[in-house]
């Protein structure tokens, strides 16, 4: 009698229940393996079935194969590769591609079928070698390993479906499918696109990969449908994505800022590697309208909520923790976190890739609240972690930086439609175009007849630029401070359509000022902090939504605003009182009785 430990006929049923999501998510690493090996051409190909079932026509999908052009394999590599947990990437120092728990063939396969085979070839087609794996065979123990390769011709099924055979390649196929989550293959195909546009966004965009889907009926070649996988783009910065019209050829988010590393710690190396986090934001023009989240470029950026967690430039998962449920404008940013193969460790990759589960467990934390509470550096929270072998601690540094940054994201989010909240949309369906804020208007017409009684600033005596100069100096200034590209170009628009001598525009600015200002040609520029908290206590707070806020909520607002401009004003108090020359404490206040006449000037009723 034999008593191995894990008794192989038990442990392949256990493996079967191995959490890859759905078929999608198997498919992929076998897709991860043709990366690896250096394919160009990826093709996902289905054989389906057409029957007669209560008196309707039904598909079902008999065999599903990933057919690869990359380097083959020679029999004793693949007999390996379909062995579970044997690899030829497992050690340590070589974590540096795609592959590398030697799980992913096997696992993947008999996670949705019970019978898988393969072929392989390295000097042509007819060279190929061919080997399986069958769950029955292993439950009944009468197949013990992997049976050794042998000769044998790829089927003529799958050598018709396919658009280009390379000279050396790996055809992998499973049959006897009874965990495939979609019947016909055309579901599986429009089910998978998405997912597997997004995984390997980065092969398909800089043109290093194709993946083509096919599908046709058994024996009816007739009936062979096929198209070309599209980058799916959850940062939405690719161009001829999947993203419906008219952001399908154009970009719908913006880069907001730059892109930067953090070096995280890897306790066991005891050496930091960089992991690059970079961020975007959505186009002005993509939510001119109310109803923007409903239309179809909404609908598609709701489906690929979160943060982009990015492996050896495949996407592992979108993290759902940075998100906030209850906010509907969260699917109009993007981040996006890439690390290397080697923190895998770190970052709690599961076998099945699909996850980092010590990310998101420190995504859970309130780091901030953390920080503020103990009256710490962050760096210190991580130290003390890590001491106390907390597998959160490495990561912590990075968590923080995002939720951080995502504030500021939120902000500036929430400012660019403050615009154009309240206003209806077309019976078309199209936005209303922006006009001219109110503020605007009035700050036009006091500068304006106080141009006429003569008082003349320094904005008016700028050099007067032709229109399309003008247009171009205030895109370049807005810009320059940190406006999004998108937000400065409709401002410079404005500014010179409607001839305005005061804009408003929004940034988080590297300063302690509440605003900045800059004059071009009779224009003066006032970009407003969203970094600043009187930007929230005075103007976030009453340019949100008010359409769904109950009375209470609303009086709650205007007490916040309320306290906010006497803080305002009690800053300005301190300032003078903390004036110690009196000719400058003289001066100052001259500025406070000016300043109030201008304000009467503007704010009185016209």
């Amino acid at each position: 009698m034999s008593f191995d430990i894990v008794p192989t006929h038990l442990a392949v049923q256990a493996m079967r229940d191995n959490g890859y999501k759905n078929t999608a998510y198997a498919l992929a690493e076998l897709m991860d393996n043709s990366i690896q090996a250096g394919a160009t051409l990826v093709e996902l190909l289905c054989l389906e079935e057409k029957s007669f079932v209560h008196q309707r026509h039904r598909k079902q999908v008999k065999k599903i194969a990933v057919l690869d052009n990359g380097s083959g394999m020679h029999q004793d590599v693949l007999r390996m590769a379909l062995q579970f947990g044997n690899g030829t990437r497992l050690d340590l120092s070589m974590h540096t591609g795609m592959g590398k728990f030697g799980m992913g063939l096997p696992s993947s396969s008999i996670s949705q079928c019970t019978h898988v085979e393969v072929w392989t070839w390295q000097r042509g087609i007819e060279g190929a070698i061919w080997t399986y794996l069958d769950i029955n065979d292993i439950r009944e123990r009468s197949l013990n390993e992997v049976p050794e390769p042998i000769n044998r011709p790829v089927p003529a099924e799958w050598l018709q479906m396919t658009s280009s055979l390379g000279q050396s390649g790996t055809l992998v196929v499973w049959s006897q499918l009874d965990r495939c989550r979609w019947n016909s293959a055309r579901a599986l195909v429009e089910n998978s696109e998405s997912l597997i546009g997004r995984m390997y966004r980065k092969f398909l965009n800089n043109r290093t990969l194709q993946i083509r889907f096919a599908w046709m009926e058994i024996d009816a070649p007739d009936t062979l449908d096929f198209r070309f996988a599209k980058p799916n783009d959850p940062m939405y910065l690719m161009k001829n994505t999947t993203c419906p019209a008219p952001w399908d050829v154009e970009p719908m988010f913006a880069i907001w800022g730059n892109e930067h590393e953090i070096m995280v710690s890897h306790p066991i190396l005891e050496r930091r590697f960089p992991v690059t986090i970079r961020y975007s934001v959505a186009k002005r023009d993509a939510r001119l309208s109310q109803a923007a989240g409903n239309l179809p470029h909404g609908k598609h950026a709701a489906k690929n909520l979160g943060v982009s967690i990015v492996r050896a430039g495949r996407e592992l998962d979108l993290e759902q923790s940075f998100v906030n449920p209850s906010d509907v404008t969260e699917r109009w940013w993007g981040v996006e976190i890439e690390f290397p193969p080697i923190l895998d460790e770190v970052f709690g990759v599961t076998n099945n890739k699909q996850t980092a589960r010590y990310l998101s467990e420190a995504a859970k934390m309130d780091l901030e609240e953390l920080t503020d509470k103990n009256t710490v550096p962050i760096s210190q929270i991580a130290t003390h972690l890590m001491e106390d072998s907390d597998h959160r601690g490495p990561l912590v540094e990075l968590v923080y930086t995002i939720q951080r940054e995502l504030k500021k994201v939120r902000k500036h989010l929430d400012a660019q439609t403050a615009g154009i909240r309240g206003r209806s949309d077309h019976s078309d369906g199209l936005p209303i175009p922006p006009k001219i804020s109110a503020t605007e208007q009035r700050a036009k017409q006091v500068v304006e007849e106080r141009r006429t009684a003569g008082y003349v600033g320094n904005s008016d005596r700028d050099v007067a630029l032709p229109p399309d100069e003008k247009k171009e100096r205030i895109r370049e200034d807005l810009i320059a401070i940190g406006v999004l590209k998108e937000e400065a170009e409709s401002r410079a628009e404005e500014a010179v359509t409607f001839n305005l001598p005061v804009i408003f525009a929004h940034a988080p600015l590297d300063t302690s000022a509440f605003f900045s200002l800059k004059s071009v040609s009779g224009t003066m520029t006032i970009t407003l902090n969203t970094d600043h908290p009187a930007y929230y206590k005075l103007l976030e707070v009453l340019e949100e939504d008010v359409k769904s806020t109950d009375v209470s909520e609303l009086r709650e607002r205007l007490i916040h605003a309320g306290e906010g401009l006497r803080l305002l004003l009690a800053a300005w108090a301190r300032y003078e009182d903390e004036l110690l020359k009196d000719d400058f404490r003289d001066t100052v206040r001259e500025v406070r009785t000016q300043w109030g006449r201008m304000a009467r000037a503007f704010m009185q009723d016209g």
